[in-house]
């Protein structure tokens, strides 16, 4: 299956917002912008990349659309998409593959689009919170056998599929620039942030939390300590603590594999959406 990933980008009031709709020559239809994936990229690196190379702009991610499924040189293709919102503009400079970007009210969008299901995801925008705060919570990469490791548990650190895995996860993370990282004090829990936090600016810190640990979780005090996050956060920890810790926050079941993560989007005091996504 071919894959691609993309956004549909809102500006202004969210209640009332504008959405970015492009304009391709080689196929001379108005859509949102999109791309195909490259090699080895994860889904939402390639959404932030192609939104940036059609548009100028960096966003940040919302929720997740409903994706998209079409037949393209009778291959079936997937779309997945997300609410962007921009937060860097370095300007649109027309181009062979987009020649013309137009900032509009939703009904006027919905008329321009020249595919239906374009206009599907129009109506998925306005289902929820365009405004969302999200808080990641990450299962921990790959480290090894717990019963080969000669030392502490704690002190297992991630091996090589682990450690791609986390620097995986660091192309990820910027879509929803959080600025706390808390982790269990176990050293793979750190070690799969660490890639993000290297590259966040002003010496960012990573905050040890004993109540993420295995041996240290609490049913009542361990959501509590996640949800008091108010700022868009990213919180490591272990496949023994996470289902737990996000049906306590969510209500939502999600089992995650190592290096995976969830992403839930909260707006009102509420959690809007739960996401799931693979290392």
């Amino acid at each position: 299956m071919l894959r691609a990933a993309g956004a549909v980008v809102w500006r202004g009031e969210e209640s009332s917002p504008d959405v970015a709709v492009i304009h391709r020559p080689a196929y001379d239809d108005w859509t949102f912008p999109k791309g195909k994936l490259k090699s080895g990229e994860h889904v939402i690196a390639a959404a932030l990349r192609e939104v940036r190379e059609e548009t100028g702009m960096t966003i940040v991610l919302g929720r997740a659309l409903p994706p998209i499924h079409y037949l393209r040189s009778e291959r079936l293709k997937r779309v997945d998409y997300w609410v962007g919102r921009a937060v860097a503009d370095d300007g649109f400079v027309p181009g062979d593959e987009v020649d013309e970007l137009r900032w509009l009210p939703v009904d006027e969008a919905r008329r321009l689009l020249t595919y239906e299901w374009d206009a599907g995801l129009l109506r998925a925008l306005a289902a929820a919170p365009l405004e969302t705060t999200p808080l990641v919570l990450v299962r921990h990469g790959s480290a090894g056998s717990r019963n080969e490791w000669p030392g502490e548990d704690a002190e297992r650190p991630l091996d090589a599929a682990g450690r791609a895995q986390a620097a995986s996860l660091a192309t990820a993370l910027p879509a929803y620039r959080p600025e706390l990282l808390v982790s269990s004090p176990s050293v793979r829990c750190v070690q799969t942030v660490e890639p993000y936090r290297a590259a966040m600016p002003h010496g960012a810190t990573i905050r040890i939390e004993p109540l993420l640990s295995e041996d240290g979780q609490d049913p009542r005090k361990t959501p509590a300590l996640v949800g008091d996050l108010a700022a868009p956060a990213a919180v490591c920890s272990h496949g023994k603590v996470l289902p737990g810790l996000i049906e306590a926050l969510s209500g939502k079941s999600v089992h995650l594999r190592k290096g995976a993560f969830a992403v839930l989007h909260r707006a009102g005091g509420h959690v809007v959406s739960v996401e799931r996504y693979p290392a």
